[in-house]
């Protein structure tokens, strides 16, 4: 009697690759199923003690989850409760795992995926100097003015500019200064709240 072939798909959420089926003896067949990366931005609510962000970093890095951009501050009067805002980019089951770790850790109050929770505000600011004289630093002025990026510092041969916005509209304005003098750039990193009356 001839024995039916079997299918056993084995989800992977880090960075194997999608494999061609093999045959294996007995007719079983493997498919392996790879889970796509997506970015995701969270907020971590914290007791404000000292060693906390070091942990959280320590999390990631001994698991080998990336953090994209972080960002923490205090958030109450009597400054002992801060806000840390991490972007990372993980499969959903991954990120499952992400979150239920940091949940885990005891000075973290409440853990918020701003992403799967839905509509969210997202901002970062970027310091960016440029040199330019003569037409370069007309240029630089016009595209600031496109950008609405403000004038905070200026010489006689360089600016600084204050941009505020998505990451895609800083990552393209730091792109066009590049092509008329760009000299350095500081980034805050993203801050994110949640649309509507709920708190993250």
């Amino acid at each position: 009697m001839r024995q039916a072939a079997t299918r056993v798909e084995v989800p992977l959420h880090h960075s194997l690759r999608d494999r061609s089926p093999s045959p294996f003896p007995g007719g079983m067949t493997l498919h392996i199923k790879t889970e796509a990366a997506e970015r995701h931005t969270l907020a971590v609510i914290v007791d404000n003690e000292p060693g906390i962000l070091a942990r959280i970093a320590g999390l990631f890095t001994a698991r080998g989850y990336n953090i994209e951009s972080l960002t923490v501050s205090e958030i109450t009067a009597d400054k002992s409760v801060s806000r840390i805002t991490i972007v990372t980019s993980a499969s959903p089951a991954t990120m499952e795992q992400i979150i239920a770790q940091l949940d885990r850790l005891v000075p973290v109050h409440k853990v918020t995926d701003l992403t799967a929770q839905g509509a969210h505000v997202e901002r970062e600011l970027a310091l960016i100097k440029v040199a330019g004289s003569g037409d370069h630093r007309i240029e630089a002025l016009r595209l600031a003015d496109v950008y609405r990026a403000r004038v905070v510092d200026a010489t006689t041969t360089s600016f600084v500019f204050e941009v505020t916005g998505s990451i895609e509209k800083i990552d393209k304005f730091v792109e066009l200064m590049a092509e008329v003098g760009l000299i350095e750039v500081a980034r805050t990193g993203i801050v994110a709240i949640a649309r509507g009356r709920e708190a993250a």
